[in-house]
């Protein structure tokens, strides 16, 4: 083709120019949506796309159903207790240990011996290979148990159960005898960490009890989970059978869940610009045949970067197609009618 019976060099460098940005733009949009394809379908496995509340964190209206991590050291507004022993402790899990002093059966190749120690269930000395001399009470006097907090927060949001007992962590209770009932203060006494039915701590007696008991410690904790109203709980329906996490300190999502790409950035920004320079390359064609036409340009650009996001999104997220659904059809719109006005 003879370049000076058609297009001129200038004007064919800017119709090269005005392709690969409308290229350009298109594949900015369509990288964009696969980054964020790619990210809402891993973090799908977990519950789904999780939003960063941080600490401090207040229930808002929208957010219900909604993943989200929050930051901070539980509150115990509902303390545990322990009726039997008169027991409270600021904590939001409180378990009971129960040990009874029993035979128990050693083996050690093919030699058997029996020695006296610490258990914390029943032991049947009628299975001994040698029970004469060995046996033990038939039961306990009493049961360990676990016992929650009524209520507790990290920020405005309560604990669910399965949350509760996920948070990490125990240090002993330290008990305090005057605080027993008197139908136990009589059989129990303070030894170490423990309440003890034996007459000498250090020299304990078959058939002796040690009761003890474990707190979760109030620690700074990442918590990830679904917003059901003003509550966390696990999202029951998350491919990896959980639907949450509890970590101790302030933990990002990416460290929570290492098998989540890295989310892009500035979505809104690149959103925008990939239009702008779709429109912008769109203008630049316009121009070579003497449409130097702003409004037509913006609705071209509109409508093809529409087009290409909305069909992408098709079964990956509803909010998103249709909001680039009205993209597209707002950028038809603005096209017809300034085709029309030039008609």
């Amino acid at each position: 083709m003879d370049l000076r019976k058609g297009m001129s060099m200038p004007g064919l460098m800017l119709s090269i120019v005005g392709a690969l940005l409308v290229l350009a733009g298109i594949g900015l949009a369509a990288v964009t949506t696969r980054g964020l394809l790619n990210y809402r379908a891993a973090a799908s496995r977990h519950g789904g796309e999780v939003m960063d509340l941080g600490s401090n964190a207040r229930p808002q209206a929208g957010q219900h159903g909604a993943m989200a991590r929050v930051v901070g050291t539980p509150e115990v507004v509902e303390a545990p207790h322990d009726p039997e022993f008169n027991l409270r402790a600021n904590t939001p899990v409180l378990v009971r240990h129960v040990e009874m002093f029993q035979w128990r059966e050693i083996r050690i190749g093919g030699n058997v011996h029996y020695e006296l120690d610490w258990v914390d269930r029943p032991l049947d000395a009628s299975h001994f290979e040698d029970p004469a001399g060995h046996a033990n009470p038939v039961s306990f006097p009493i049961s360990g148990k676990q016992f929650d907090a009524g209520l507790v927060q990290v920020g405005g949001f309560k604990l669910g159960p399965v949350l509760l007992h996920a948070l990490p962590g125990t240090e002993k209770v330290t008990p305090d005898p005057k605080s027993l009932p008197e139908n136990l203060a009589a059989s129990f006494s303070r030894h170490q960490n423990y309440l003890v039915t034996s007459a000498r701590p250090d020299d304990p007696q078959l058939g002796d009890v040690r009761v003890s008991w474990d707190e979760v410690p109030l620690q700074q904790l990442t918590v990830v989970g679904r917003l059901d109203g003003d509550r966390l709980v696990p999202a029951s329906e998350a491919a990896d059978g959980k639907g949450y996490d509890v970590q101790l300190g302030d933990v990002p999502v990416l460290d929570m869940f290492p098998d989540l790409p890295i989310p892009p950035e500035f979505v809104w920004s690149w959103r925008i610009l990939s239009v702008l320079l779709t429109a912008l390359g769109a203008y630049l064609l316009l121009a070579q045949r003497d449409h130097r036409d702003v409004p037509l340009a913006v609705g071209l650009g509109g409508l093809a970067v529409g087009t290409v996001a909305c069909v992408m999104w098709i079964g990956g997220g509803g909010r998103d197609m249709y909001g680039w659904l009205a993209v597209a059809v707002l950028g038809l719109a603005l096209t017809i009618w300034r085709l029309r006005r030039r008609s």
